[in-house]
């Protein structure tokens, strides 16, 4: 009896996640893969066939848009590595106490604010007659304005401070369960900075590494407003191209087909990284 009604407990408190699952993950991706295997042949007929992924790979510039999307996405994911590791690592095992909980929430605060508004910040100190540019003219370091905006490092710097904070958060979590004493041991036993950090730090960190990069690479993939604000309307991210075809030819039938390559990527890229990293998706979420 007891056991039946913890089982009882159990599911009734698992029933919330399930039901926000099927409904707003499961069903609306099944409809939406039945949308993108369907061809129109008239005003309301349609035919069930893959026209729509053969168009995809038909067209140069939807192809070239996918590729340098991943690409870009993947470089700002290691960007953000690179930025966000030592400053984890700082927080995590260089400070205590107060100013530990002070420089956790100076890297929250830029998050209080919509992501809106913080690319709108980016565009006020990167255009032409923005912060930037103005302070480059006064020290005499250039001799007039200059456009920082539209480009690619505009969007990298906007997609790198956007998801930061998903880099710094797992890495600090599990670098605090790393024992200091294996960091003195590893001293005392004659190591080197690089090595402890190659031999016991970065395994360490791996599972936070790992779940970071995930949700980085995701985010930077899925994102639409901030490439399209710093790049300006020929940014080619892939996002935008999902967007014109719902929302500008009403064409679903290829918009559905195109989100389900973003997200075919997205999985082999994740797939593919807990490969070479040698994590499993349970171990990396649970640390």
């Amino acid at each position: 009896m007891v056991s039946d009604r913890s089982k009882l407990g159990f599911y009734l408190l698992l029933s919330p996640l399930l039901l926000w699952l099927v409904t707003l993950i499961i069903l609306p991706h099944i409809g939406l893969f039945f949308v993108s295997i369907s061809e129109k042949i008239g005003v309301r007929e349609y035919e069930t066939g893959l026209g729509n992924y053969a168009v995809f790979f038909n067209e140069p510039l939807y192809w070239r848009t996918f590729a340098r999307t991943a690409f870009m996405s993947i470089s700002t994911t290691v960007l953000t590595l690179v930025l966000g590791f030592p400053i984890a690592y700082y927080i995590a095992k260089l400070t205590r106490g107060r100013t530990k909980t002070t420089l956790f929430l100076m890297c929250l605060i830029p998050f209080w604010v919509s992501e809106l508004v913080r690319t709108f910040g980016w565009m006020i100190l990167l255009r032409e007659t923005g912060v930037l540019s103005n302070v480059l003219q006064y020290t005499g370091l250039i001799s007039g304005p200059v456009e920082f905006l539209y480009n690619d490092a505009a969007i990298m710097v906007g997609l790198v401070y956007t998801s930061i904070l998903f880099m710094i958060v797992p890495l600090v979590t599990t670098l605090d369960s790393l024992d200091d004493s294996l960091i003195e041991a590893g001293y005392d036993l004659g190591g080197s900075g690089i090595s402890i950090l190659r031999e016991i730090v970065i395994p360490h960190a791996m599972p936070g590494i790992v779940s970071g990069c995930i949700v980085v690479f995701m985010l930077s993939l899925g994102n639409y407003l901030t490439p399209i604000l710093l790049g300006g309307k020929d940014s080619l991210w892939f996002t935008g191209l999902i967007y014109t075809q719902f929302i500008t030819r009403f064409n679903w039938e290829l918009g559905s087909a195109f989100g389900f390559l973003l997200l075919g990527l997205s999985s082999a890229v994740v797939f593919l990284g807990l490969k070479l990293s040698r994590q499993s998706l349970s171990n990396t979420m649970g640390r």
